[in-house]
């Protein structure tokens, strides 16, 4: 990926975390409320102690409303022609106690977009390095297309929090739609070694490449298996020819997504029921919903068809059988159930 126009890519560069930004006009207009606040607060104080000043072009006898306005504009910004002057105690004392931190406030106000110009980097390199520390047993989604949103949307309805859910997209604009949605996310090809490691796949708990195109999924697969050798990647092709290749670069669970959308379009003219259960199923946090979970104690020793849950399929020592084989018997300790059962909004 070439750099961008506006300089080298830095360490973080890419990275951008969700967070709320105040729009510019209202930290304008924020900015001149609290400035013209101080000015008449400034105005104020001077007109009430009007007889403590002093005007050389003037008679004797304090300063007019006008001079009082006059006096805290060259004042606040620091211009000061000494044509006005405090000549009592009491006029240099609040000068000095409530005028002086007022001017000081003043020009923060004045400098603050310079300031803050300078200080937005610093604060984001910060925000990105705390949350690069924090972050562990994170799922990162390559590709923010329409798979890697469904698959998005699936994880959260199954209990992964937003801020456990990292993006890799090489569009700047898909990014800022996640980040809309609460959703970090690293803009770049995710083929590459620096971006996967800006989403610090080294600690993910599983890598879900969503790629628009077989080859950036090989290539999406390769590199995170060379980065993270033991993190579980599921992948989606589109070609079921590629499943194959796809599986001997470290993918471990290859969805091919033109064969299942045939194989749904097919059972939709003769069995239109089968396929409204079937999206029910894969669609979660509604109706029915897929679960996979270990044996409980009290499980062990009865059969399949026993237990509450509808099962699916069992797993023991790393084969997964049908519910019905005969070589399951009775439920082991250990074993990995697939099972249905109804959606309970309260489990997470």
């Amino acid at each position: 990926m070439a750099e961008p126009e506006n300089g080298p890519v830095t360490e973080h560069s890419g990275v951008r975390i969700a967070h709320e930004e105040p729009s510019p006009i209202r930290q304008v207009s924020q900015r001149l409320i609290f400035a013209l606040f101080v000015f008449v607060l400034t105005v104020v104080l001077v007109y009430v102690d009007r007889d403590g000043y002093r005007d050389i072009e003037s008679e004797p006898g304090g300063v007019s409303l006008l001079d009082a306005a006059y006096y805290a504009t060259v004042t606040l910004s620091t211009t000061g022609y000494g044509d006005i002057t405090p000549v009592t105690d009491q006029a240099r004392l609040i000068n000095l106690a409530i005028i002086t931190p007022l001017r000081v406030l003043f020009l923060i106000v004045l400098i603050g977009t310079t300031l803050e110009a300078l200080t937005t980097r610093s604060r984001e390199e910060f925000r990105i390095r705390r949350w690069r520390s924090r972050l562990r047993q994170h799922v990162i989604v390559c590709g923010y297309g329409t798979k890697g949103r469904s698959a998005i949307r699936s994880l959260q309805a199954n209990g992964t929090p937003s801020e456990k859910i990292v993006v890799v997209d090489p569009d700047p604009r898909a990014i800022d739609e996640a980040n809309s949605v609460g959703l970090t996310g690293v803009v770049g090809d995710a083929g590459r070694t620096e971006v996967l490691r800006r989403a610090s796949v080294e600690r993910a708990r599983s890598v879900i490449v969503a790629a628009n195109r077989d080859d950036a999924s090989v290539l999406i697969t390769l590199t995170v298996r060379q980065l993270n050798p033991s993190v579980p990647i599921t992948t989606s092709v589109r070609e079921e020819e590629n499943a194959n290749l796809l599986r001997q670069s470290g993918a471990d669970t290859v969805i091919t997504t033109s064969a299942t959308s045939g194989r749904l379009l097919g059972l939709s003219t003769d069995a239109p029921r089968v396929v409204a259960v079937v999206e029910d199923l894969v669609t979660g946090g509604q109706g029915l919903d897929l679960h996979q979970r270990v044996v409980t104690t009290d499980e062990v020793g009865l059969g399949p068809r026993q237990l509450r849950d509808i099962v699916l399929s069992v797993t023991r020592s790393g084969r997964t059988l049908r519910f019905d084989d005969p070589l399951i018997g009775t439920l082991q300790p250990e074993d990995v159930l697939v099972v249905v059962k109804a959606h309970d909004p309260g489990q997470r």
